[in-house]
């Protein structure tokens, strides 16, 4: 079973591809760094913050690196999201998160997305945010757990938005049919004794199989040219989503692969351009009642 996670983490992490730096200019706001938002496993789990300079409570988004759930960094991973962010006046959160070691391990970290929200609801004065605009904002693995939190949590972490990048929402798929899960891996599950309870631990982990009428809308952006995770997952998302009557809208990335570090900068201003005015929208402050 532990190689199910390392095939899952070979999926996940693009190799061998340039890094295509982008200039980052901070934003006139406050910025706090290694904030423990809570303890699991014995462990700290930190998170860095960018809290704009507002005279009134900022909308503010949770960022949810990728890596496969066995690897990442939430400053290096998302980092060319939080310039858009900052500059569009909202907060932002990233978040550390437990990495997955062996399958009973693989789910964990959505406890700490939830756990997260908790937090950051709980100190919204402290930081100066609005706790009813609160999105989650996730990249690839980060983007399931992101998903995965706003889907099972309960009323103190819920969240208004769910913005996904190249988001696996259908794990089941992924090990049935990726190329690029060994297939010595798929031998060691498909028709085998554990394969049954595999998938339906998989499946209980897919957002796709966890839809709701009452979920909050996502916004899912994916290349078009994804390599790992393929852009039918997010559009077959956003039809079940929609047949369940909840809210959802894919923004394709024309010809783009998998990882924003490696996105061009036309390929990052599309995509930033649609998150921020996406957000905008679903996180406007709510109209006093008359």
């Amino acid at each position: 079973m532990r190689g199910l996670v390392s095939a899952l983490f070979a999926l996940l992490v693009p190799v061998t591809t340039p890094f295509l730096a982008r200039p980052v200019q901070e934003a006139p706001a406050r910025t706090l760094n290694d904030i423990v938002y809570s303890r699991a496993g014995g462990a700290d789990l930190l998170m860095d913050a960018s809290l704009p300079a507002s005279s009134v409570p900022a909308p503010a988004a949770i960022i949810v690196h990728g890596g496969g759930w066995v690897r990442g960094d939430r400053r290096i991973d998302v980092r060319p999201l939080f310039k858009p962010l900052s500059d569009a006046g909202f907060a932002w959160f990233s978040i550390s998160y437990r990495f997955a070691s062996n399958v009973a391990e693989f789910g964990l970290a959505i406890d700490d997305v939830e756990a997260a929200v908790r937090h950051i609801k709980t100190h919204a004065a402290e930081y100066n945010i609005d706790p009813n605009r609160l999105a989650l904002v996730g990249e690839s693995a980060g983007g399931q757990l992101a998903a995965m939190a706003a889907l099972r949590g309960g009323e103190a972490s819920t969240v208004k938005a769910v913005v996904g990048f190249y988001t696996p929402t259908d794990l089941v798929n992924l090990i049935r049919n990726s190329t690029y899960i060994p297939s010595r891996i798929r031998t060691q599950v498909i028709g085998t004794p554990w394969e049954r309870l595999i998938m339906t631990g998989l499946s209980s982990l897919s957002p796709i199989d966890n839809v709701r009428r009452d979920m909050p809308p996502f916004l899912l952006i994916h290349g078009t040219s994804d390599p790992l995770v393929p852009f039918h997952q997010s559009e077959e998302m956003c039809s079940r989503m929609r047949q369940a009557g909840a809210s959802c809208e894919v923004c394709p990335i024309d010809g783009a692969g998998h990882g924003i570090r490696w996105w061009s900068q036309s390929e990052l201003r599309s995509a930033d351009e649609k998150m921020v005015s996406w957000l905008q929208r679903e996180l406007k402050p709510a109209q006093p009642a008359a």
